[in-house]
């Protein structure tokens, strides 16, 4: 049972009013760091409050400035009501706390965004409870399946199930996503982990985004959307903070948690408390739901726990866009387009062009399209089939080759010499594990359009420069020694077959 409003007044003698008539708003903060610091210690006073100014007390609000989005949204989740109590002791009258973000370059305040205000007993009792155990007060989710409000990732408002254009390919992601958003609180769980993997640009994130978006509005459930970054850097810094308890206790309390990029996931301690969220949540009854670009068995730097977890699951993948999906694509954009743009056009011929031109995948259809309307823009010259050659010649150009993923190229070099893809993966320094593991790095420069941090992740979680050591390495011995050049170019054309 939470303490009641007189426990709160009996935990700390307030200031006097004649002490406090003589405090300035400047001397009242200094007081209220001071009492912080001693309650939570010098570490955590240091990661999160070191750099929080006062800016103003304006009536019954007080307003405070933080350098950064995510300290932000830390101190509203985890401390607001401390904060707000001790200020409050020492202002000598009941404040509200408005934390806003200010400007790097000028110190001006560029966001102000006030919290929802809770209950007044809700909130005593829970900073009552802190003060008790000397710790952080656990997340308020104040507003039922609100994602900013839980400390989410932000949701793109364009990104919903109707801008989703359905097509054979993402049919049953849709479907199975669709199921997902629109259940209800108390619903029984069909997919549990629903796991969807696609390339680069054909609509996960879209998808996972829309399933977010929905569940928030249908079914009162706590909807949580984040990326695998996001989840690493909300735990490591809470360990920092000696919060990861409260952390553990939030993400556990999710009825619907979304995680995107899972490939990116990356440290035993943050995949171990990864499994053990998964577990907690699947064992309970809540819904999860993963993305990544590539199935769960393939995902190489993932604990073998997480991915058991994963494959456990339903696992849908979403395959490349057809031509008939390419061209609905563009259409929807082209409709999106004259709205905003009255007397834009693209006649259907130079649509059903670009569909078949384009066939990478969806971001290079947005490349293409903003290209059109920005050159009916900017020359008002009209849209024919010549004007979209020029504009698209480059996108193009690289669809035209066959695309080369990184999987590939290591299990055709560990097969051509006579090693294991986990060698290759490994920390293993023999020569004839370096070697294989080098021209597999330098292929996977040369054939895919990956940068050097995202190819040394695909290789065992290793620092672009080991990687960019590798690619000039091979390409030395390649121009001066001829037989390494010709096992080189059969590679090539065994991963072009």
């Amino acid at each position: 049972m939470f303490a009641t409003d007189e426990l709160v007044n009996d935990l700390v003698e307030p200031a006097s009013s004649t002490e406090t008539a003589r405090l300035s708003s400047a001397q009242v903060w200094d007081r209220t760091r001071q009492r912080l610091r001693a309650e939570l210690g010098e570490d955590v006073f240091s990661s999160w409050f070191k750099s929080m100014d006062l800016d103003d007390i304006d009536g019954q609000v007080a307003r405070v400035s933080v350098p950064t989005r995510f300290l932000k949204s830390w101190i509203e989740t985890h401390y607001r009501d401390r904060v707000t109590l001790r200020l409050s002791e020492e202002w000598g009258e009941s404040l509200r706390l408005d934390v806003v973000v200010r400007s790097a370059s000028t110190g001006r305040v560029v966001v102000r965004a006030k919290p929802p205000e809770a209950p007044a007993r809700a909130v005593a009792a829970q900073t009552a409870a802190a003060v008790r155990t000397n710790e952080a007060p656990l997340p308020a989710f104040t507003v039922p399946g609100a994602n900013e409000t839980l400390g989410g990732s932000p949701l793109d408002a364009r990104l919903t199930f109707d801008t989703f254009v359905q097509g054979r390919s993402n049919t049953l992601a849709r479907a199975a996503a669709m199921q997902v958003a629109q259940a209800r609180s108390g619903d029984a769980v069909l997919f549990n982990p629903l796991y969807i993997h696609a390339d680069v640009g054909l609509g996960k994130t879209h998808l996972l985004q829309a399933t977010a978006s929905l569940a928030q509005v249908n079914g009162n459930r706590r909807v949580l959307y984040l990326t695998a970054e996001k989840f690493m850097y909300g735990f490591v810094a809470a360990l920092k903070a000696q919060t990861a308890l409260a952390f553990k206790d939030a993400l556990r309390g999710i009825d619907l948690l979304i995680i995107d990029d899972v490939q990116f996931l990356q440290g035993k301690s943050t995949q171990v408390e990864f499994c053990h969220t998964l577990n907690a949540l699947i064992d309970s009854g809540r819904q999860v739901v993963i993305a990544g670009d590539r199935p769960p068995a393939d995902l190489e730097n993932v604990d073998d726990r997480v991915r058991s977890r994963l494959c456990g699951g339903l696992t849908v993948e979403i395959g490349e866009l057809d031509e008939q999906l390419r061209l609905d694509i563009l259409t929807q954009k082209l409709t999106q387009a004259k709205a905003a743009h009255p007397g834009f056009d693209v006649p259907q011929p130079v649509l059903a062009y670009v569909a078949r031109s384009i066939t990478q995948n969806g971001r290079d259809l947005d490349g293409a399209f903003n290209r059109l309307l920005a050159a009916n823009r900017l020359t008002n010259q009209p849209v024919t089939i010549e004007s979209a050659e020029r504009s698209i010649r480059d996108l193009v150009r690289f669809s035209e080759p066959k695309r080369v993923k990184i999987e590939d190229i290591q299990r055709i070099v560990a097969k051509h010499y006579n090693v294991s893809k986990s060698d290759i993966l490994s920390s293993r320094r023999t020569a004839t594990v370096v070697r294989p593991r080098q021209i597999a790095m330098y292929l996977s420069k040369q054939l895919t359009l990956r940068s050097l941090p995202e190819i040394g992740r695909r290789f065992g979680g290793r620092d672009h420069t080991t990687v960019l050591h590798a690619v000039r390495k091979i390409d030395g011995l390649v121009s001066q020694d001829t037989s390494l050049s010709e096992e080189v170019e059969l590679l090539k054309r065994m991963l072009g077959d």
